[in-house]
């Protein structure tokens, strides 16, 4: 497959939001108080290293085979009873994160409309719905926690 220097650019975005999860997650994750967040944190930043390096086969013009199946949503329990600082950074640190995957979400949209190739459509599909259930497990943690 040939990429469109507009597809290239794409591609430059995409790699450059991904870059930035991944080290918000690994800064995040340092920083968490709930071991449950630290873990749900570095798993995350797994996931995104995972795009990441689809997307660079992507640009060399191979697409990927698109991973099957669903993640499966972790559970959690409320770590944090009351209002705390360490409730308020991790809260604050949710928020940062939740907000990153709303704006990647958007810009694997964007690209969808834009590449030409069907597969590598899917491909770029199948990491957005990935994006949105990243963003479904720490609404799910903030819920839990009394956070959202």
């Amino acid at each position: 497959m040939t990429l469109t220097q507009k597809e290239m650019s794409l591609l430059k975005d995409l790699k450059d939001q991904e870059q930035l999860c991944i080290d918000k997650y690994t800064k995040h994750a340092a920083c968490a108080k709930d071991p449950q967040l630290k873990n749900l944190f570095t798993d995350l930043a797994q996931h995104e290293n995972n795009h990441l390096n689809g997307l660079c086969q992507l640009e060399t013009g191979t697409v990927p085979q698109t991973q099957g199946g669903s993640q499966t949503l972790p559970t959690f329990t409320a770590f944090h009873t009351s209002e705390t600082p360490d409730k308020k950074e991790d809260c604050y640190l949710c928020t940062d994160v939740l907000s990153g995957e709303k704006e990647v979400s958007k810009l694997y949209d964007t690209c969808i409309f834009e590449f030409t190739d069907e597969n590598a459509r899917n491909y770029l599909n199948s990491i957005q719905k990935q994006e949105q259930t990243h963003g479904k497990m720490i609404y799910d943690y903030m819920s839990a926690n009394n956070m959202y």
